[in-house]
């Protein structure tokens, strides 16, 4: 925890050198299992993006998402599986691997390479991201599975049939200049 805090800390003190941008979005997952499909979303992704060191930031309380298919999941997601009280928050620091280009008119597809942080694990991914230019604004979209098995999370033989070990992960959002 503290040295994603220093990380932090000093992503936001290189950033007061240089413009970063506000990142803001939503994220939603999916299991698809064969007794049951769950769908649960956030809108309260944040992060910063510094456009010169293309260096960023993600961060998702995990209590934030919704959804579900009874009130009963979400408590079971939060208190048994995610076990939010020691582990409120989801994470993705690090480097897009190819240069932006900013003044594009199209749209690109690039990687973003960092470490994923949930259940107080990380694991280092590359991830695929689509960035799409409409009336001056510039947003991402970014599909990608992860392993429960990856994260420690644990499925009890009980609902194994109503929880998929491989989770969809859709994201999107936003890419705006701080003011």
């Amino acid at each position: 925890m503290k040295s994603y805090q220093l990380v932090l800390f000093l992503f936001l003190w290189t950033g007061l050198q240089s413009q970063n941008m506000d990142l803001r979005g939503k994220i939603k997952f999916t299991s698809s299992a064969p007794q049951e499909s769950i769908t649960a979303s956030s809108n309260k992704l944040t992060g910063l993006l510094n456009p010169v060191e293309l260096s960023f930031a993600f961060v998702v309380d995990i209590n934030s998402f919704d959804g579900f298919n009874s009130p009963l999941q979400m408590v079971h997601f939060n208190e048994n599986y995610m076990e939010t009280t020691k582990f409120p928050k989801a994470r993705f620091v690090g480097r897009i691997i190819e240069n932006i280009k900013v003044n594009e008119i199209d749209d690109e597809k690039i990687r973003a390479k960092g470490y994923l942080e949930i259940h107080g694990i990380k694991k280092e991914r590359i991830i695929a991201v689509v960035l799409k230019r409409k009336n001056g604004v510039l947003n991402f979209i970014s599909d990608f599975n992860l392993s429960l098995e990856d994260y420690n999370i644990s499925i009890p033989r009980i609902v194994h049939q109503k929880l998929a070990d491989k989770i969809e992960v859709h994201v999107e959002g936003t890419i705006k200049k701080q003011n």
